[in-house]
């Protein structure tokens, strides 16, 4: 256990994310504490469990005093529904539910990010999908309007999920501007990044004008920052830096070994100090 709290010797904030770290707890409620143990002050992570209340989200943020920085949008029941429906002409109301469902949760504990995704299609997209995303994307950019809450779109690559309707930066920047909405923004995992498109710096100076909201973790196998592998995170998280980003960075990684043991990235980083 660290025992103390994140800081951040430059504007940078780092947020747990509660389905990839702390998962030594199969409890998710759990993650929350161990989280706070470790000297995290926000989460971030998938829509809680079918099992885990609003009462329940709201007693252990108002326990460890956490702060939930961004949430996925509920799945429900929708069939291969895993990563989102958002682009499924069959299941335009279940994402309206589901989205209607995910503001209640994030509003109950003043959560200002929702990633909704666009899910994960058996075949090649068709302009069916093209047509259900962008009106789903304008219906969501309404309701997360009304309700003061930031929606974010995220690329996701073809190697770590084969058929993810949205895989490609351009698209994604493209569908942006045609919802034309304060309320949509890109989510940037820079994992993602390196595998849809690589030249990093570029996509940072390129895509900073959209950027709701990054996640980070090492490339190829997905670990802390510091492991071995294709990116400078040093480097990478100056470049973010100076393109104007100052909000929170989400920690989506696998950790190497146990999650506390593999957090000297942070301090050797410069973000955390006894």
């Amino acid at each position: 256990m660290l025992g103390t709290r994140l800081r951040s010797k430059m504007s940078l904030k780092f947020c747990a994310n509660l389905n990839f770290m702390f998962t030594e707890s199969s409890d998710f409620l759990d993650r929350y504490r161990l989280a706070k143990q470790a000297g995290f002050t926000g989460v971030e992570g998938v829509f809680p469990p079918d099992h885990v209340s609003i009462t329940d989200l709201t007693g252990v943020c108002k326990e460890t005093g956490l702060e939930q920085i961004l949430m996925n949008i509920a799945t429900g029941d929708v069939p291969g529904g895993q990563f989102g429906c958002a682009a499924f002409p069959e299941h335009v109301d279940s994402f309206r539910t589901n989205l209607e469902r995910t503001i209640e949760y994030a509003k109950a504990v003043n959560c200002k990010k929702i990633h909704v995704m666009a899910g994960k299609l058996a075949g090649p997209a068709t302009a069916q999908h093209d047509t259900t995303y962008l009106k789903n994307l304008r219906t969501a950019a309404s309701l997360l309007e009304k309700n003061n809450i930031l929606g974010v779109i995220e690329p996701i690559n073809k190697y770590s999920v084969p058929g993810y309707y949205l895989a490609c930066y351009e698209k994604a920047i493209r569908i942006l501007k045609e919802v034309n909405s304060p309320n949509l923004k890109l989510m940037f995992d820079i994992f993602h990044a390196q595998h849809i498109r690589g030249d990093i710096s570029s996509a940072i100076k390129t895509f900073a004008p959209y950027i709701g909201h990054v996640q980070l973790a090492q490339v190829p196998n997905r670990n802390e920052p510091d492991t071995e592998g294709e990116l400078n995170y040093r480097y990478v998280l100056q470049m973010l830096e100076s393109s104007g980003y100052t909000d929170w960075v989400g920690c989506e990684y696998k950790p190497k070994t146990a999650t506390v043991e593999g957090l000297g990235w942070l301090r050797d980083f410069g973000y955390w100090s006894q």
